[in-house]
């Protein structure tokens, strides 16, 4: 194992502390998904096929079996519900976002979902599980298989839920003008870069956009999810093919513009977290610029009714987002480095290695599920 690395910020009126000690995942895949479940176990997964686990709080990380036909696919997600229970996403177009399950501790994986839209739609960009049981993946705008019988096809962001652990995935019914509830504006899209483009926090979801917006739609008001929530009820019309449902129809979101860029269709929100029912940060810019700064941070402090500009945003693209309890700090990584934030996102300030740390210390970071960091070419680090 390789020494740790300390990275520290002093600010004028407390400190805040990220600190890395640098593992040894023993694979060069550039690594996207990252789950830490707690008692020591966290999975990993990234590109060429790739799934990590390990049960001793990564001192060793266990290269699982690969999905059957997964050699090629581009894992950009994982959520894990013990040391044997794991889901992964691939994100691709058409066919190539799916949804594999194990049980056994990933000797052996089930393919649970395959994307319906295919062709040509319905990229995978986020997969989230609020209990073992409920979940849900949230892909790219598509035409999907559910039709209004007067304006034909919906072409909308494509979301679907699950109330059995992911053994069936039904199709939420949206539609609207665009910018409407589930209805893109033009051009718009997410980004699969670290899932964490959406999150659920007090029964209400959050979804980030490549268009810098923010869809937002209550779920449940009680404090724990009921399962008819992810229920579709009878079905008399046409059904969805996949999961032999009409679907479940979500219409009252509430969408917002925030101040991130959004341009270009390389820019937009790449990250969004939520410290409370009313704290929330958003994170991103645009990854082909990693060193432009403007624009790549936005707050909330009414559950994301309305977002400000960071004042001090941070020193580059971010394209992942994490609140440490502990510290009460927010931390976000990206290509360029690592930034800080004690004022729930007002500010940010840059962490920089010592001269005696590994000089990249801060950077090639794509996600984060603390304690856990993961990046390019198989990089694992743990905060101490």
């Amino acid at each position: 194992m390789r020494p740790a690395v300390l990275l520290t910020l002093v600010f004028a009126t407390c400190s805040a502390h990220a600190q890395w000690q640098m593992q040894d995942s023993h694979r060069h895949a550039s690594l996207r998904g990252i789950h830490y479940v707690g008692r020591g176990v966290a999975w990993a997964s990234g590109s060429g096929g790739t799934v990590l686990r390990t049960t001793d709080d990564g001192e060793t990380w266990q290269a699982c079996s690969i999905p059957p036909g997964g050699e090629a696919l581009d894992f950009r997600a994982v959520q894990a519900f013990d040391a044997n229970t794991a889901i992964v996403m691939s994100a691709g177009t058409g066919d190539l976002s799916r949804l594999y399950k194990t049980t056994d501790g990933c000797k052996s994986w089930k393919l649970v979902f395959t994307n319906p839209d295919a062709p040509k739609g319905g990229f995978y960009d986020a997969l989230l599980f609020i209990t073992p049981q409920m979940g849900l993946v949230v892909g790219d705008p598509a035409l999907g298989s559910m039709r209004n019988p007067v304006e034909g096809s919906y072409f909308i962001f494509r979301i679907r839920v699950t109330h059995d652990g992911g053994e069936t995935w039904i199709p939420i019914v949206s539609f609207g003008e665009a910018g409407v509830n589930l209805a893109p504006i033009a051009n718009e899209g997410m980004f699969a870069a670290s899932n964490s483009s959406a999150v659920v926090r007090d029964g209400t979801l959050w979804i980030g956009t490549g268009g810098g917006r923010v869809l937002k739609r209550k779920l449940y008001e009680t404090p724990t999810p009921h399962v008819e929530t992810f229920q579709a009820g009878g079905c008399a019309g046409q059904a969805d093919p996949s999961s032999k449902s009409c679907g479940i129809p979500w219409m009252d979101w509430h969408n917002v513009t925030t101040p991130l860029a959004s341009e270009g269709g390389t820019a937009g929100i790449f990250s969004l977290a939520f410290r409370s029912s009313q704290i929330g940060v958003a994170v991103g810019g645009d990854y082909k610029k990693p060193s432009e700064s403007a624009r790549t941070a936005a707050f909330t402090t009414d559950g994301g009714a309305h977002w400000a500009a960071a004042e001090k945003p941070p020193h580059g693209y971010r394209s992942a987002l994490a609140y440490d309890d502990a510290t009460k700090t927010w931390i976000a990584v990206g290509p360029n480095g690592t930034d800080v934030s004690t004022d729930d996102g007002r500010t940010w300030a840059a962490l920089k290695p010592k001269a005696w740390e590994p000089q990249d210390a801060d950077e090639n970071w794509n996600a984060l599920s603390l304690p856990f960091v993961v990046g390019q070419d198989g990089r694992i680090g743990r905060q101490r």
